[in-house]
Formats: structure tokens, sequence, C-alpha cells
């Protein structure tokens, strides 16, 4: 029997992972906001919290590929690598020269960027 901690910890993660997945949804959508790292926060919150909506993650069409790949590698290609860290060197660029009026949003944006490129730099290499 679940305790009522273990209760509220797994209706959290589903949360979190509904949350995770509606802002990958978004992400194919909106330029800049990225799909990927929602899809697999998505896919190790309901590993946690619900078998059911992580075998549905993995069976679906669109997100189960990218799912399925990072829990067996546990790595990134390395032409996945720099895709990501080219597309967002020109989103943060383009988004820098936009706020150029208010620098130090500009300065966050830039920030925000150089730690994105230095995880996704981070990750294992797949070869």
């Amino acid at each position: 029997m679940i305790d009522a901690a273990g209760r509220l910890q797994r209706s959290l993660l589903v949360a979190a992972g509904v949350i995770s997945l509606g802002l990958a949804v978004a992400g194919a959508i909106l330029p800049g906001l990225p799909t990927t790292p929602f899809v697999l926060l998505a896919a190790g919150c309901f590993a946690k919290s619900s078998p059911r909506m992580h075998a549905w993650l993995l069976a679906n069409r669109w997100l189960g590929p990218m799912v399925r790949d990072w829990e067996s590698h546990r790595s990134l290609p390395l032409k996945v690598k720099w895709l990501a860290t080219t597309m967002m060197l020109v989103m943060v660029t383009l988004s820098a020269w936009h706020l150029s009026a208010r620098p130090w949003l500009a300065a966050v944006v830039v920030g925000s960027g150089l730690l994105g490129a230095w995880v996704v730099w981070r990750i294992p290499t797949r070869r």
C-alpha cells in the first residue's frame, strides 16, 4: 500500500511530466523553445511515477524514438550536439540583438545560451 507521501510524490511527478510534455509540444511550434529536453524530462518523470504513461510515450510515433534512443544509449551523437549548439547560437544571437535596448536582459539571454551549450556538451558523445 502506498502512503500519502508516496501518492503525493507520484502525483507531482505525473504533473511535472504532463507540464514538460506540454512545453515539448509548444517547443515543436515556437522557435527558440527546445522540444527534446522537455520530452526527456517527461519520460523521466513518467518512468518514476506512471508506467502506463511512460509506455505510451515510448510507443508514440513522434516522441518515442528520441526517448528510446536516450534510454538505450544515454548519449548524443556528435552531429546532434553541433546541430543543437548551432540552433542555440542563432536564436540567442537574434534574441540578444532584439533585446539590445535592455543590455541586462540581453546578458541573461546570452548567459542562458552559454549554460545550455555547456549542458549539451557535458552529455556523453556517441560516434
